[in-house]
């Protein structure tokens, strides 16, 4: 696949006021390069840096069952590229990247890493989404020592040297929305219900804990299905016959539609509350192929919410729109990739190098006060310490956010008592 500067139409529709921003940022480019460090200083290791560029990779499915998710981190990572390279690149170099598609296929992500790292040489690759991917590369990336930006809310109990984790770990998002549903709502009962791989199972798991052992309530049932799976009549048979105060979902990709879809049809209003139907899954993203009016009502637990009021989510959300059209919309996932290219460039900048070995060194409390969410600060565990938030749905696919924690909350993927 043919490497894709962002310096050209790649991101989107493009109007004046970018054509002027594209000739300022040009002029920017020349005089960063101008000062560049040699390129023999800055890459030691054969990655695809020239004098003028660096190469980086983004790997998401495009197609298949989790295309619905992914797109938008696509999007999102392209986005940051684009305007990196607007402020004069890195280690004045302008950014180009190849692309590769996932396609909903693990064997075919490990595949597609090793051509990236092998071939292509990049210097850091953007991608994967389910835990399922992330585990395909993983083994890729520690071989070959590549570093790995990996977007989603995950269920932890993992740590690399060769990953930085731009999404939450299972404690930041499920510990925190677990206490809200019990101690605002008077939870007391609780259905689990998730896609069949990794993540959902190993989120229930810990979720379980702290329902059961943490706060002495009761799990009323646990149930899996396939990735793409679309008949959810026999589960919601069973969610009527328990009756729980909470249905804790992690449905995910496509799967989503026909779940609420057919909760709908079977009578479930959740604007009323009975039950409370908790994800930690479904993000804006999801909801533009659910619709809006099949999930009006639920909650979501996530970092962010396309409706933060903040003056960095305002200019990201104008960004996001300027590029991929006024109809887009932006999740959870979609905002954590858009950190992970400024991630990148800020340890490559404090490091003074494009090499992985130095700039792994680098993470350990770099900042990101720009970012939509608000201000985010690397863990030394690779994690980041960011809020945890509660968002209710509206019937126009956008989440009106009624609970934040008061400070960041700190990344544990190895919780004791949990495993």
């Amino acid at each position: 696949m043919n490497k894709q500067s962002t310096t050209g139409g790649t991101t989107g529709r493009w109007g004046l006021g970018r054509f002027k921003l594209l000739a300022a940022s040009l002029v920017l480019a020349a005089t960063a390069n101008a000062a560049a460090p040699p390129t023999e200083e800055v890459n030691t290791t054969g990655l695809a840096v020239t004098d003028d560029t660096v190469t980086v990779g983004i790997l998401h499915s495009i197609t298949g069952t989790m295309a619905i998710s992914e797109i938008g981190s696509v999007q999102a990572e392209k986005l940051a590229i684009s305007q990196i390279n607007e402020a004069g690149g890195v280690l004045g170099r302008q950014v180009e990247y190849v692309q590769e598609d996932g396609a909903s296929d693990w064997p075919t992500f490990a595949e597609k890493a090793r051509k990236l790292l092998r071939q292509d040489n990049v210097a850091a690759i953007f991608g994967a989404w389910t835990s399922a991917s992330r585990k395909a590369v993983l083994p890729v990336i520690e071989q070959y020592n590549g570093m790995l930006y990996y977007p989603t809310f995950y269920e932890g109990l993992e740590q690399s040297p060769n990953v930085v984790y731009t999404g939450q770990e299972a404690t930041q998002q499920i510990l925190a929305s677990l206490n809200w549903a019990a101690e605002e709502k008077g939870a007391k009962t609780f259905y689990l219900l998730g896609s069949d791989y990794i993540w959902p199972r190993t989120s229930n798991k810990i979720a379980r804990k702290h329902i059961e052992d943490m706060r002495g309530l009761k799990v009323v049932g646990e149930e899996y299905y396939p990735l793409g799976h679309t008949q959810f009549n026999s589960v919601i048979n069973k969610i009527k016959l328990r009756k729980p105060d909470v249905i804790f979902a992690s449905v995910v990709g496509g799967s989503n539609v026909a779940f609420y879809k057919q909760m709908k049809a079977a009578g479930f209003d959740f604007t009323e509350e009975d039950p409370l139907l908790l994800t930690i899954s479904v993000t804006e993203d999801e909801i533009r192929g659910i619709g809006g009016e099949n999930v009006e009502g639920i909650y979501a637990s996530m970092k962010y919410f396309q409706s933060l009021d903040n003056p960095n989510n305002e200019e990201f959300v104008a960004a996001f729109k300027e590029a991929y059209g006024d109809d887009m919309v932006i999740g959870d996932v979609t905002q954590a990739a858009y950190l992970g290219p400024w991630l990148w460039k800020a340890a490559v900048e404090k490091a003074g190098s494009f090499d992985i070995d130095k700039i792994r060194e680098e993470f350990a409390g770099i900042e990101f006060n720009k970012a939509p969410e608000g201000y985010v600060r690397i863990h030394e565990n690779h994690h980041l310490w960011s809020k945890t938030r509660i968002g209710q749905a509206q019937s126009d696919g956008q989440y009106k956010v009624v609970y934040e924690t008061e400070e960041l909350m700190e990344p544990d993927p190895f919780p004791e008592g949990y495993q």
